[in-house]
Protein backbone atom coordinates (compact mmCIF):
# COMPACT_ATOMS: atom_id res chain seq x y z
CA UNK A 1 0.00 0.00 0.00
CA UNK A 2 1.31 3.64 -1.02
CA UNK A 3 2.15 5.74 1.90
CA UNK A 4 -0.78 8.51 0.82
CA UNK A 5 -3.69 9.79 2.62
CA UNK A 6 -6.81 9.10 0.06
CA UNK A 7 -10.80 10.45 1.40
CA UNK A 8 -12.45 7.18 1.48
CA UNK A 9 -15.60 9.29 0.75
CA UNK A 10 -14.38 10.07 -2.73
CA UNK A 11 -11.59 8.21 -3.88
CA UNK A 12 -9.21 11.50 -4.28
CA UNK A 13 -5.57 11.22 -3.47
CA UNK A 14 -5.09 14.34 -1.17
CA UNK A 15 -1.20 14.04 -0.30
CA UNK A 16 1.44 11.39 -0.94
CA UNK A 17 4.72 10.70 0.94
CA UNK A 18 8.03 8.98 -0.16
CA UNK A 19 8.60 5.70 2.43
CA UNK A 20 12.18 6.61 4.51
CA UNK A 21 15.50 4.89 2.91
CA UNK A 22 17.56 2.64 4.92
CA UNK A 23 19.69 5.80 6.52
CA UNK A 24 16.88 7.89 7.54
CA UNK A 25 15.16 4.36 9.18
CA UNK A 26 19.09 3.84 10.89
CA UNK A 27 18.84 7.77 11.91
CA UNK A 28 15.49 7.69 14.21
CA UNK A 29 16.24 4.32 15.36
CA UNK A 30 19.76 5.65 16.68
CA UNK A 31 18.36 8.67 18.22
CA UNK A 32 15.70 6.90 19.79
CA UNK A 33 18.13 4.32 21.31
CA UNK A 34 20.71 7.20 22.49
CA UNK A 35 17.34 9.32 23.94
CA UNK A 36 16.83 5.99 25.58
CA UNK A 37 19.98 6.39 27.68
CA UNK A 38 19.00 9.47 29.50
CA UNK A 39 15.08 9.45 29.41
CA UNK A 40 14.55 6.21 31.39
CA UNK A 41 16.19 8.10 34.36
CA UNK A 42 14.16 11.29 34.18
CA UNK A 43 11.86 11.70 37.21
CA UNK A 44 8.38 10.62 37.01
CA UNK A 45 7.15 14.21 37.79
CA UNK A 46 8.79 15.14 34.47
CA UNK A 47 7.83 12.88 32.34
CA UNK A 48 3.71 13.62 33.71
CA UNK A 49 4.42 17.24 33.08
CA UNK A 50 5.52 16.52 29.82
CA UNK A 51 2.43 14.13 29.01
CA UNK A 52 -0.12 16.36 30.86
CA UNK A 53 0.78 19.39 28.60
CA UNK A 54 0.86 16.55 25.29
CA UNK A 55 -3.14 16.40 26.42
CA UNK A 56 -3.47 20.06 26.38
CA UNK A 57 -2.30 20.43 23.14
CA UNK A 58 -4.25 17.76 21.86
CA UNK A 59 -6.83 19.64 23.37
CA UNK A 60 -6.43 22.26 21.54
CA UNK A 61 -5.48 20.79 18.54
CA UNK A 62 -9.25 18.34 18.49
CA UNK A 63 -10.63 20.27 15.60
CA UNK A 64 -8.08 19.88 13.24
CA UNK A 65 -6.69 16.11 13.82
CA UNK A 66 -10.33 15.46 13.95
CA UNK A 67 -10.88 16.78 10.52
CA UNK A 68 -7.54 15.08 9.45
CA UNK A 69 -8.27 11.85 11.22
CA UNK A 70 -11.74 11.92 9.29
CA UNK A 71 -10.55 13.01 5.74
CA UNK A 72 -8.18 9.78 6.02
CA UNK A 73 -9.86 6.82 7.13
CA UNK A 74 -13.81 8.23 6.60
CA UNK A 75 -14.71 7.93 10.57
CA UNK A 76 -17.86 10.70 10.99
CA UNK A 77 -16.15 13.80 12.33
CA UNK A 78 -18.17 13.74 15.95
CA UNK A 79 -16.25 10.03 16.27
CA UNK A 80 -12.90 11.79 15.28
CA UNK A 81 -13.65 14.56 18.00
CA UNK A 82 -14.58 12.19 20.58
CA UNK A 83 -11.12 10.06 20.17
CA UNK A 84 -9.36 13.00 20.45
CA UNK A 85 -10.88 13.95 23.73
CA UNK A 86 -10.46 10.25 24.49
CA UNK A 87 -6.71 10.24 24.09
CA UNK A 88 -6.01 13.28 26.29
CA UNK A 89 -7.75 11.79 28.76
CA UNK A 90 -6.35 8.64 28.84
CA UNK A 91 -2.45 11.06 29.04
CA UNK A 92 -4.21 12.66 31.73
CA UNK A 93 -4.79 9.73 33.54
CA UNK A 94 -1.40 7.85 33.09
CA UNK A 95 -0.04 11.42 34.19
CA UNK A 96 -1.57 11.03 37.38
CA UNK A 97 -1.47 7.21 37.98
CA UNK A 98 1.97 6.28 35.92
CA UNK A 99 4.33 6.56 39.48
CA UNK A 100 2.18 4.54 41.64
CA UNK A 101 0.92 2.21 38.99
CA UNK A 102 4.94 1.36 39.23
CA UNK A 103 5.93 1.54 42.79
CA UNK A 104 8.22 -0.84 44.22
CA UNK A 105 6.18 -3.78 45.33
CA UNK A 106 7.53 -5.49 48.88
CA UNK A 107 6.82 -9.49 49.52
CA UNK A 108 5.68 -10.57 52.72
CA UNK A 109 8.42 -10.01 55.70
CA UNK A 110 8.75 -14.11 56.65
CA UNK A 111 8.97 -14.51 52.95
CA UNK A 112 11.71 -12.40 52.75
CA UNK A 113 13.07 -14.21 55.77
CA UNK A 114 12.48 -16.95 54.17
CA UNK A 115 14.61 -16.41 51.43
CA UNK A 116 17.41 -15.56 53.20
CA UNK A 117 17.48 -11.88 52.90
CA UNK A 118 17.32 -9.20 55.13
CA UNK A 119 15.36 -7.59 52.38
CA UNK A 120 13.78 -7.67 49.09
CA UNK A 121 11.64 -6.07 46.84
CA UNK A 122 10.31 -5.81 43.24
CA UNK A 123 11.13 -3.23 40.81
CA UNK A 124 9.69 -2.04 37.87
CA UNK A 125 12.53 -0.88 35.09
CA UNK A 126 11.82 0.23 31.19
CA UNK A 127 13.02 -1.96 29.00
CA UNK A 128 14.32 0.43 25.94
CA UNK A 129 12.80 1.47 22.82
CA UNK A 130 9.22 -0.17 21.68
CA UNK A 131 8.35 -0.67 17.95
CA UNK A 132 4.90 0.16 17.84
CA UNK A 133 3.00 -1.27 14.92
CA UNK A 134 -0.36 0.58 14.83
CA UNK A 135 -3.43 0.57 12.55
CA UNK A 136 -5.79 3.08 10.91
CA UNK A 137 -9.29 2.54 12.25
CA UNK A 138 -9.07 4.13 15.35
CA UNK A 139 -5.73 6.46 14.16
CA UNK A 140 -4.72 8.44 17.25
CA UNK A 141 -6.60 6.14 20.13
CA UNK A 142 -4.74 2.83 19.27
CA UNK A 143 -1.48 4.85 19.37
CA UNK A 144 -1.73 6.93 22.46
CA UNK A 145 -2.99 3.85 24.21
CA UNK A 146 0.44 2.61 23.80
CA UNK A 147 2.54 5.28 23.86
CA UNK A 148 1.11 7.00 27.01
CA UNK A 149 1.96 4.17 29.68
CA UNK A 150 5.03 3.89 27.83
CA UNK A 151 6.65 7.05 28.24
CA UNK A 152 5.33 7.38 31.55
CA UNK A 153 7.64 4.34 32.22
CA UNK A 154 10.78 5.58 30.84
CA UNK A 155 10.62 3.75 27.58
CA UNK A 156 10.62 4.80 24.26
CA UNK A 157 8.86 4.58 21.12
CA UNK A 158 9.06 3.78 17.39
CA UNK A 159 5.74 4.34 15.37
CA UNK A 160 5.29 2.12 12.22
CA UNK A 161 1.46 3.34 11.39
CA UNK A 162 -1.24 2.13 8.60
CA UNK A 163 0.34 3.51 5.32
CA UNK A 164 -3.05 5.02 4.73
CA UNK A 165 -3.06 7.31 7.93
CA UNK A 166 0.33 9.41 7.43
CA UNK A 167 -0.53 12.97 8.51
CA UNK A 168 -1.87 11.89 11.56
CA UNK A 169 1.24 9.30 11.82
CA UNK A 170 3.42 12.68 11.53
CA UNK A 171 1.31 14.59 14.07
CA UNK A 172 1.45 12.46 16.72
CA UNK A 173 5.05 12.85 16.72
CA UNK A 174 4.85 16.72 16.41
CA UNK A 175 2.55 16.74 19.74
CA UNK A 176 4.97 14.55 21.71
CA UNK A 177 7.86 17.05 20.49
CA UNK A 178 5.94 19.95 21.00
CA UNK A 179 4.87 18.69 24.77
CA UNK A 180 8.62 18.90 25.34
CA UNK A 181 9.89 15.14 25.14
CA UNK A 182 12.87 14.65 24.15
CA UNK A 183 13.24 14.53 20.18
CA UNK A 184 14.26 10.82 20.48
CA UNK A 185 11.25 9.64 22.70
CA UNK A 186 8.94 9.09 20.34
CA UNK A 187 9.42 8.91 16.19
CA UNK A 188 7.39 7.72 13.40
CA UNK A 189 8.86 5.86 11.04
CA UNK A 190 7.16 6.69 7.56
CA UNK A 191 8.22 2.38 5.97
CA UNK A 192 6.25 0.22 4.15
CA UNK A 193 5.06 -3.29 6.23
CA UNK A 194 8.08 -5.24 4.17
CA UNK A 195 10.52 -2.71 6.16
CA UNK A 196 9.21 -4.13 9.79
CA UNK A 197 10.96 -6.94 10.20
CA UNK A 198 14.45 -5.41 10.02
CA UNK A 199 13.78 -2.36 12.10
CA UNK A 200 11.84 -5.44 14.53
CA UNK A 201 15.76 -7.37 14.65
CA UNK A 202 17.68 -4.42 15.16
CA UNK A 203 19.02 -5.10 18.70
CA UNK A 204 18.08 -1.60 19.99
CA UNK A 205 14.94 -2.47 19.35
CA UNK A 206 13.35 -4.35 23.06
CA UNK A 207 10.08 -5.26 22.42
CA UNK A 208 7.27 -4.40 19.96
CA UNK A 209 3.34 -4.29 20.14
CA UNK A 210 1.16 -4.57 17.14
CA UNK A 211 -2.67 -3.96 16.70
CA UNK A 212 -3.97 -5.20 13.67
CA UNK A 213 -5.03 -8.11 11.22
CA UNK A 214 -3.70 -11.78 12.52
CA UNK A 215 -1.40 -12.74 9.69
CA UNK A 216 0.34 -8.91 10.64
CA UNK A 217 0.43 -10.30 14.18
CA UNK A 218 1.39 -13.90 13.31
CA UNK A 219 4.35 -11.85 11.25
CA UNK A 220 5.81 -9.82 13.95
CA UNK A 221 5.36 -12.36 16.88
CA UNK A 222 7.42 -15.25 14.36
CA UNK A 223 10.30 -12.49 13.69
CA UNK A 224 10.11 -11.43 17.95
CA UNK A 225 9.77 -15.01 18.90
CA UNK A 226 13.43 -15.98 16.70
CA UNK A 227 15.36 -12.27 17.99
CA UNK A 228 13.77 -13.57 21.97
CA UNK A 229 11.92 -10.13 22.23
CA UNK A 230 8.80 -9.44 24.00
CA UNK A 231 5.69 -8.58 22.13
CA UNK A 232 2.17 -7.51 22.42
CA UNK A 233 -0.88 -8.93 20.18
CA UNK A 234 -4.48 -7.04 19.68
CA UNK A 235 -6.01 -8.50 16.53
CA UNK A 236 -9.01 -9.63 15.06
CA UNK A 237 -12.40 -9.85 16.85
CA UNK A 238 -15.84 -11.30 15.97
CA UNK A 239 -17.46 -9.96 19.29
CA UNK A 240 -20.82 -12.00 20.19
CA UNK A 241 -24.05 -9.79 21.52
CA UNK A 242 -25.74 -12.04 23.87
CA UNK A 243 -29.45 -11.04 24.37
CA UNK A 244 -31.66 -13.32 27.20
CA UNK A 245 -35.07 -13.15 27.97
CA UNK A 246 -34.50 -10.80 31.04
CA UNK A 247 -32.98 -7.70 29.35
CA UNK A 248 -34.26 -4.47 28.78
CA UNK A 249 -34.75 -5.80 24.99
CA UNK A 250 -35.55 -2.25 23.54
CA UNK A 251 -32.23 -0.86 24.94
CA UNK A 252 -30.49 -4.01 24.25
CA UNK A 253 -31.62 -3.39 20.38
CA UNK A 254 -30.99 0.33 20.32
CA UNK A 255 -27.44 -0.64 22.08
CA UNK A 256 -26.72 -2.47 19.93
CA UNK A 257 -26.90 -0.30 16.84
CA UNK A 258 -24.36 1.76 17.99
CA UNK A 259 -22.33 -1.24 19.25
CA UNK A 260 -22.44 -2.95 15.48
CA UNK A 261 -21.67 0.44 13.54
CA UNK A 262 -19.20 2.45 15.58
CA UNK A 263 -16.31 3.73 13.28
CA UNK A 264 -18.08 2.34 10.56
CA UNK A 265 -18.29 -0.95 11.69
CA UNK A 266 -14.39 -0.79 12.02
CA UNK A 267 -13.63 -1.74 14.95
CA UNK A 268 -11.92 -5.12 16.37
CA UNK A 269 -14.47 -4.79 19.60
CA UNK A 270 -17.53 -3.93 17.45
CA UNK A 271 -20.62 -6.33 18.69
CA UNK A 272 -20.95 -8.68 15.05
CA UNK A 273 -22.68 -11.61 15.75
CA UNK A 274 -25.78 -10.73 17.86
CA UNK A 275 -26.99 -14.37 19.75
CA UNK A 276 -30.74 -14.26 20.88
CA UNK A 277 -33.01 -16.41 22.94
CA UNK A 278 -35.97 -17.06 20.69
CA UNK A 279 -37.95 -15.81 23.33
CA UNK A 280 -36.79 -12.41 22.99
CA UNK A 281 -35.82 -13.15 19.17
CA UNK A 282 -38.65 -11.30 16.96
CA UNK A 283 -38.57 -8.15 18.93
CA UNK A 284 -34.88 -7.63 19.41
CA UNK A 285 -34.58 -8.77 15.40
CA UNK A 286 -37.69 -6.20 14.47
CA UNK A 287 -35.85 -3.25 16.52
CA UNK A 288 -32.61 -3.91 15.82
CA UNK A 289 -33.43 -3.74 11.80
CA UNK A 290 -35.38 -0.84 11.93
CA UNK A 291 -32.15 1.09 14.18
CA UNK A 292 -29.82 -0.18 11.36
CA UNK A 293 -31.86 0.70 8.57
CA UNK A 294 -32.78 4.21 9.78
CA UNK A 295 -29.33 5.20 9.66
CA UNK A 296 -27.46 7.78 7.92
CA UNK A 297 -24.96 7.03 5.80
CA UNK A 298 -22.91 9.52 4.00
CA UNK A 299 -20.29 12.45 4.21
CA UNK A 300 -18.56 11.95 7.32
CA UNK A 301 -17.53 15.64 7.70
CA UNK A 302 -21.01 16.41 7.79
CA UNK A 303 -22.04 16.10 11.86
CA UNK A 304 -25.60 14.22 10.65
CA UNK A 305 -23.58 11.28 9.21
CA UNK A 306 -24.01 8.08 11.54
CA UNK A 307 -22.08 5.39 9.05
CA UNK A 308 -19.22 7.02 6.79
CA UNK A 309 -16.87 5.22 4.10
CA UNK A 310 -15.14 1.63 4.82
CA UNK A 311 -11.44 3.07 4.80
CA UNK A 312 -10.50 1.40 1.30
CA UNK A 313 -11.78 0.24 -1.37
CA UNK A 314 -10.05 -3.45 -0.79
CA UNK A 315 -12.08 -3.45 2.64
CA UNK A 316 -15.44 -2.67 1.32
CA UNK A 317 -15.00 -5.57 -1.32
CA UNK A 318 -13.53 -7.99 1.30
CA UNK A 319 -16.86 -7.02 3.07
CA UNK A 320 -19.16 -7.82 0.41
CA UNK A 321 -17.44 -11.01 -0.59
CA UNK A 322 -18.50 -12.25 2.89
CA UNK A 323 -21.91 -10.43 2.60
CA UNK A 324 -21.98 -12.36 -0.93
CA UNK A 325 -21.30 -15.70 0.61
CA UNK A 326 -23.72 -16.22 3.00
CA UNK A 327 -26.65 -14.80 0.92
CA UNK A 328 -25.88 -17.32 -2.10
CA UNK A 329 -25.64 -19.97 1.27
CA UNK A 330 -29.17 -19.04 2.08
CA UNK A 331 -28.60 -16.10 4.64
CA UNK A 332 -31.80 -13.80 4.83
CA UNK A 333 -31.39 -10.02 4.52
CA UNK A 334 -33.22 -8.51 6.62
CA UNK A 335 -32.13 -5.00 5.32
CA UNK A 336 -28.91 -3.31 3.36
CA UNK A 337 -26.43 -5.83 1.43
CA UNK A 338 -25.54 -3.42 -0.95
CA UNK A 339 -23.72 -0.38 -1.85
CA UNK A 340 -25.81 2.63 -1.07
CA UNK A 341 -27.27 4.94 -4.16
CA UNK A 342 -27.98 8.63 -4.84
CA UNK A 343 -24.99 10.50 -2.19
CA UNK A 344 -24.22 12.36 -4.79
CA UNK A 345 -21.74 15.05 -4.47
CA UNK A 346 -18.72 13.13 -5.35
CA UNK A 347 -19.62 10.60 -2.92
CA UNK A 348 -20.67 7.57 -5.72
CA UNK A 349 -16.93 6.97 -6.00
CA UNK A 350 -16.70 6.75 -2.29
CA UNK A 351 -16.28 3.40 -0.50
CA UNK A 352 -19.60 3.04 1.42
CA UNK A 353 -21.61 0.17 2.27
CA UNK A 354 -25.30 0.05 3.65
CA UNK A 355 -25.86 -1.11 7.03
CA UNK A 356 -26.99 -4.40 6.72
CA UNK A 357 -28.80 -7.30 8.93
CA UNK A 358 -28.70 -10.82 7.91
CA UNK A 359 -30.07 -13.45 9.07
CA UNK A 360 -30.33 -17.72 8.93
CA UNK A 361 -26.61 -17.58 9.65
CA UNK A 362 -25.21 -21.26 9.34
CA UNK A 363 -21.83 -23.16 9.78
CA UNK A 364 -21.40 -23.65 5.94
CA UNK A 365 -20.89 -19.89 5.79
CA UNK A 366 -17.69 -17.94 5.56
CA UNK A 367 -19.15 -14.94 8.00
CA UNK A 368 -19.82 -17.63 10.90
CA UNK A 369 -16.04 -17.95 11.50
CA UNK A 370 -14.45 -14.66 9.41
CA UNK A 371 -14.24 -11.09 10.79
CA UNK A 372 -17.08 -8.97 9.40
CA UNK A 373 -14.87 -5.60 9.50
CA UNK A 374 -17.78 -2.85 8.46
CA UNK A 375 -21.49 -2.52 9.32
CA UNK A 376 -22.35 -5.66 8.48
CA UNK A 377 -24.15 -7.39 11.83
CA UNK A 378 -25.66 -11.23 11.57
CA UNK A 379 -28.54 -12.23 13.82
CA UNK A 380 -28.72 -15.75 15.48
CA UNK A 381 -31.93 -17.62 17.26
CA UNK A 382 -30.55 -19.72 20.14
CA UNK A 383 -33.12 -21.72 22.81
CA UNK A 384 -31.28 -21.59 25.72
CA UNK A 385 -28.32 -19.82 27.40
CA UNK A 386 -25.98 -23.16 26.87
CA UNK A 387 -26.31 -23.01 23.12
CA UNK A 388 -25.65 -19.40 23.69
CA UNK A 389 -22.29 -19.36 25.14
CA UNK A 390 -21.42 -22.52 22.32
CA UNK A 391 -22.20 -20.09 19.54
CA UNK A 392 -20.16 -16.87 20.99
CA UNK A 393 -16.88 -19.28 21.95
CA UNK A 394 -17.32 -21.07 18.43
CA UNK A 395 -15.48 -18.84 16.91
CA UNK A 396 -11.21 -18.28 16.30
CA UNK A 397 -11.51 -15.10 18.17
CA UNK A 398 -11.90 -14.23 21.70
CA UNK A 399 -11.90 -10.21 22.38
CA UNK A 400 -14.29 -9.07 23.47
CA UNK A 401 -18.29 -10.29 24.55
CA UNK A 402 -21.38 -8.50 25.17
CA UNK A 403 -24.15 -10.14 27.63
CA UNK A 404 -27.86 -8.75 28.23
CA UNK A 405 -29.31 -10.43 31.39
CA UNK A 406 -30.63 -9.05 34.63
CA UNK A 407 -30.04 -12.78 36.42
CA UNK A 408 -27.10 -12.58 38.93
CA UNK A 409 -26.65 -16.61 37.88
CA UNK A 410 -26.55 -15.98 34.05
CA UNK A 411 -24.29 -13.16 34.63
CA UNK A 412 -22.09 -15.74 36.59
CA UNK A 413 -22.44 -18.60 34.01
CA UNK A 414 -21.29 -15.86 31.26
CA UNK A 415 -18.66 -14.72 33.03
CA UNK A 416 -17.07 -18.07 34.10
CA UNK A 417 -18.05 -19.24 30.55
CA UNK A 418 -17.17 -17.03 27.69
CA UNK A 419 -13.69 -17.57 25.95
CA UNK A 420 -13.07 -13.24 25.92
CA UNK A 421 -10.82 -10.82 27.23
CA UNK A 422 -13.92 -8.89 28.60
CA UNK A 423 -17.39 -9.32 29.44
CA UNK A 424 -19.55 -6.51 29.50
CA UNK A 425 -23.31 -6.95 31.04
CA UNK A 426 -26.24 -5.01 29.95
CA UNK A 427 -24.04 -2.35 27.78
CA UNK A 428 -21.39 -2.19 25.01
CA UNK A 429 -17.75 -3.32 25.48
CA UNK A 430 -15.85 0.33 25.34
CA UNK A 431 -11.90 0.80 26.60
CA UNK A 432 -11.30 3.00 29.12
CA UNK A 433 -7.52 3.61 30.75
CA UNK A 434 -8.34 1.79 33.97
CA UNK A 435 -9.17 -1.07 32.55
CA UNK A 436 -7.09 -4.16 30.96
CA UNK A 437 -7.45 -4.93 27.64
CA UNK A 438 -6.94 -7.61 25.62
CA UNK A 439 -7.86 -10.81 24.26
CA UNK A 440 -7.40 -14.60 23.91
CA UNK A 441 -7.36 -17.12 20.82
CA UNK A 442 -6.75 -15.68 17.56
CA UNK A 443 -7.65 -11.98 19.12
CA UNK A 444 -3.87 -11.99 20.81
CA UNK A 445 -2.13 -11.89 23.49
CA UNK A 446 -0.83 -9.21 26.17
CA UNK A 447 -2.50 -6.35 28.03
CA UNK A 448 -3.14 -3.08 27.06
CA UNK A 449 -4.32 -0.07 29.67
CA UNK A 450 -4.25 0.19 33.21
CA UNK A 451 -1.50 -0.70 35.27
CA UNK A 452 -1.29 -4.33 33.12
CA UNK A 453 -0.50 -2.37 30.36
CA UNK A 454 2.44 -0.10 31.38
CA UNK A 455 4.00 -3.31 33.01
CA UNK A 456 4.36 -4.99 29.62
CA UNK A 457 6.71 -3.64 28.58
CA UNK A 458 8.71 -3.38 32.02
CA UNK A 459 11.83 -5.48 33.34
CA UNK A 460 9.91 -6.79 36.42
CA UNK A 461 13.37 -7.03 38.60
CA UNK A 462 13.88 -8.83 42.03
CA UNK A 463 15.87 -6.95 44.09
CA UNK A 464 17.58 -9.15 47.17
CA UNK A 465 20.07 -7.78 49.81
CA UNK A 466 21.64 -10.60 51.91
CA UNK A 467 21.88 -11.19 55.60
CA UNK A 468 25.03 -9.28 56.28
CA UNK A 469 23.15 -6.06 55.36
CA UNK A 470 20.84 -6.17 58.22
Amino acid sequence: MPIATVNPANGELIRSFDAFGDDETERRITAAAETFRQYRTTPFEQRAAWLNRAADLLDEDRDTIARTMTVEMGKPIAAARAEAAKCAKAMRWYAARAEGLLADEYPDADDVHDSGASRALVRYRPLGVVLAVMPWNFPLWQVVRFAAPALMAGNVGLLKHASNVPQTALYLEDLFHRAGFPAGCFRTLLIGSGAVEAVLRDPRVAAATLTGSEPAGRSVAATAADEVKKTVLELGGSDPYIVLPSADVAKAAATAVTARVQNNGQSCIAAKRFIVHADVYDEFAERFTEGMRALTVGDPLEEGTDVGPLSTEQGRTDLEELVDDAVERGAEVLCGARRPDKLGGGLENGWFYEPTVLAGITTAMRIHQEETFGPVATLHRVADLDEAVHLANDTPFGLSSNVWTRDAGEQERCARDLEAGGVFFNGMTASHPALPFGGVKRSGYGRELAGHGIREFCNVTTLWHGPEES
